[in-house]
């Protein structure tokens, strides 16, 4: 007696059945598909506009008043004073040495008191009175500043590099009280570097513009 055959398997169109996983295996791959061209296309899809609020915080609108004129620019927010002063307002007497504060090279006035340019940021200047090396003469044929004169006389300059921001901080130095010896004014004016050595020239310039 032979063995019952076994049930066919096939369906009744006698076909294979697709396995059940198959076909829901392609649809996650196509709906995957377009999920992330919607990601990637995003608002272009979708009919909106990209949106720009980022962009927008990265910068801010600053008024200074370099040199008795009132600037108004839109800055980007990581700008330093000294790149306002060279790159958006037109003014490069105020030199970039090191661009990390320590050389002295970039130092202007600001309020009346001495700043590294390199180290403040611009957008915390808004309706600050701002000074530079071209703010201390009235136009190209005008008297120098007392300090400028006494630098020609001493001839306390060879490169000539850091001598705006070693006159501008001398200014402030002078008006913080710190020139009563030469032993002070080193002290006081220690934050500004001239790699020539002029610096024995440089305190006597500013004795002799302190006296």
């Amino acid at each position: 007696m032979s063995p019952e055959s076994p049930e066919s398997s096939l369906p009744p169109g006698g076909t294979e059945a697709e396995p059940p996983t198959a076909h829901s295996r392609r649809t996650f791959i196509a709906a995957s598909a377009v999920t992330g061209a919607v990601a990637v296309a995003g608002p272009a899809l979708l009919g909106a506009e990209p949106a720009t609020a980022a962009g927008d915080a990265s910068s801010s609108r600053v008024s200074v008043t370099v040199n008795g004129t009132r600037h108004t620019v839109t800055v980007d927010n990581r700008t330093s004073l000294l790149d306002l002063l060279r790159e958006h307002v037109g003014l490069t007497g105020t030199k970039k040495g090191c661009d990390a504060g320590a050389c002295g090279a970039c130092t202007v006035l600001v309020d009346g008191r001495r700043v590294n340019g390199c180290l403040t940021l611009a957008v915390r200047l808004d309706g600050a009175q701002v000074t530079t090396i071209e703010g201390l003469t009235r136009g190209d044929d005008g008297p120098l500043h007392p300090l400028q004169q006494a630098f020609v006389d001493q001839d306390a300059f060879q490169c000539g590099y850091c001598t705006p921001g070693q006159i501008m901080s001398g200014i402030g130095c002078a008006r913080e009280g710190h020139t009563g010896s030469p032993e002070e004014i080193r002290e006081w004016m220690s934050g500004n570097i001239c790699r020539c050595g002029c610096y024995v020239k440089i305190v006597k310039a500013i004795q002799q513009a302190g006296s």
